[in-house]
């Protein structure tokens, strides 16, 4: 609660419909404020303006001088209530000459109050070291976030800092982390498993042990992996393609006694015989070789590329799968991917770094749809919430000019619409905000905006800000590393913040140039290079 009142620091000497003028005080050296001066005046400073009863939280935008006179021009944020309180918004714009206040430590402190009561401090505030930064984790991972931030600014650290906090802070979290680099868990030259987080806070999963089998795959899934829609027989391929999947869906679930399976039914089929299916149509002809078939021919395409990943052996954990060979199978596949297999943990790291290129968004589509659907028919949902973190989202999940990736964009938009009701959030990560879906960012409530240098995307973050912080944008170049600009409806005000380090960090530290180059090897076992290429062994 904010009790005392400090010092006069000025006066409110203009006011328009985005912002304030505040013109300081001439005598403020002399004042007991004048200590706290490096804490006024910079772009991102909170104030206290006290008019017609009022406490109106501002923040300033910048600050400059007219002779002998310092002006600062200032945003209004929200109201103060009498018990401490913040709350967004502005009921009154206050009167001119009405009187600016400097905020201390504790004043701010008590703006976090509210949250306090969650346990999840994630940094600590950058002008004000002392304070801890609270968020609240319903609107943070209920109402989706989005972490933004260039190459080098630390992503991977942040991610790792606010997961580790959480679980800390709430042990009983649902976290699925789609890790794209192997940054969050790798295996040494021995062999042996080093973790971004504690032993007991999560579970790793090679994408390819998970196996997620091709018969999980929707129709719309299949048809972004096995069918080139430049081809001119495209359509044709899509169409045979629904049929032949929706009979042969029906044919090898009988038992299961089910009348409302579809072709987007997660229940096994046999794809050696859509295969045989498309192959026949293909090369279909009667009077002995001289009337062709409707379809002679039109799969061509569609055939040498089907055989060529069916062949590869790096698509085997889709394609042949071992585990997961009847619709039965579900189960316990569900159960691995939301951490409740054994060990259960709270973080479950799916590894995608070891799945082809080309795949992991078929993959990424798969997942993201299984956490939707895991809770959409959840009765429990409420008691189980989940959240889906997708690192360098940018990859495959793009906006939608690129139509190579369309899956895996609706899998993820789905949630990011509809998730919420259903208890499934998402947190996006991503150094290419401009490359990234618009539907997704456009619903993320909460933004943790690292150091961003490039025009292009600082314009970008900018238009998806609330109107009253777009100005805050500014700042994103001259973040340091590990530090934060954070916004949205999980914390009080927008704060800029120093992320906790954490401990142990994620792999994602640059090559050392300077020491590699200096005192590296003199050779390599490029044969050993060559191997692993070959068995897609890292």
């Amino acid at each position: 609660m904010i009790n005392n009142d400090p010092d006069l620091i000025g006066q409110v000497t203009d006011v328009s419909a985005r912002h304030l003028t505040v013109t300081l005080n001439t005598d403020l050296e002399d004042s007991l404020a004048a200590r706290d001066r490096g804490n006024i005046t910079p772009s991102g400073a909170h104030l206290i303006i006290r008019s017609r009863g009022v406490q109106l939280l501002v923040r300033v935008v910048r600050s400059w001088s007219e002779g002998d006179r310092t002006l600062l021009q200032v945003t209004p944020l929200g109201n103060i209530a009498s018990d401490g309180r913040f709350n967004r918004g502005v009921d009154q714009f206050p009167s001119l000459g009405a009187g600016v206040y400097a905020i201390n430590t504790n004043q701010l402190a008590a703006l976090f109050d509210a949250f306090r009561r969650h346990g999840v401090h994630l940094g600590r505030h950058s002008q004000h070291p002392e304070l801890k930064v609270y968020f609240d984790p319903n609107p943070l991972f209920g109402r989706h976030l989005a972490i933004l931030g260039q190459s080098g600014a630390g992503k991977s650290w942040t991610v790792a800092s606010i997961l580790q906090r959480t679980v800390e802070a709430l042990p009983k979290a649902h976290i699925v982390l789609l890790d794209i680099h192997g940054e969050y868990g790798w295996r040494d030259a021995d062999g042996k498993l080093h973790s971004a987080f504690p032993e007991d806070m999560a579970r790793h999963v090679d994408a390819r042990a998970l196996e997620i089998p091709y018969w999980l795959l929707t129709y719309a899934e299949l048809i972004d992996l096995l069918i080139d829609r430049s081809d001119p027989n495209a359509s044709l391929q899509m169409a045979f393609m629904r049929e032949v999947l929706y009979s042969l869906r029906k044919k090898a679930n009988r038992d299961l006694g089910i009348d409302s399976l579809s072709v987007d039914s997660p229940v096994y089929f046999s794809i050696k015989e859509m295969y045989l299916q498309f192959k026949k149509a293909n090369e279909q002809q009667s009077d002995f070789g001289k009337t062709r078939g409707p379809l002679f021919g039109a799969f061509d395409e569609f055939l040498v590329r089907f055989q060529a990943m069916f062949n590869d052996s790096r698509y085997s954990f889709l394609f042949r799968p071992k585990r997961r060979t009847e619709s039965a199978h579900l189960e316990s596949l569900l159960r691995d991917f939301v951490g409740l297999g054994e060990p259960k943990r709270p973080i479950t790291v799916i590894d995608l770094s070891v799945v082809p290129h080309d795949v992991r968004p078929t993959i990424t589509a798969q997942i993201a749809r299984l956490a939707f659907e895991f809770n959409y028919w959840n009765p429990k949902r409420r008691e189980f919430p989940m959240l889906l973190v997708c690192e360098e989202a940018h990859q495959y999940i793009p906006r939608e000019t690129d139509v190579q990736h369309s899956a895996t964009r609706r899998a993820v938009e789905r949630i990011a619409k509809e998730g919420r009701k259903y208890g499934v959030g998402l947190c996006v990560v991503s150094q290419r905000p401009l490359e990234l879906s618009e539907t997704v960012l456009a619903q993320c409530n909460n933004f943790i905006c690292l150091r961003i240098t490039n025009p292009d995307d600082q314009a970008y973050v900018r238009r998806l800000m609330p109107e009253g912080e777009q100005d805050l944008t500014d700042t994103l170049a001259s973040l340091r590393r590990g530090e934060a600009l954070a916004v949205g409806e999980a914390i009080p005000l927008p704060t800029r913040l120093h992320v906790y380090r954490p401990d142990p960090a994620p792999s994602s530290q640059d090559a050392p140039v300077d020491q590699a180059w200096r005192g590296g090897p003199d050779d390599l076992d490029v044969d050993n290079i060559v191997q692993r290429w070959w068995r897609q062994q890292r």
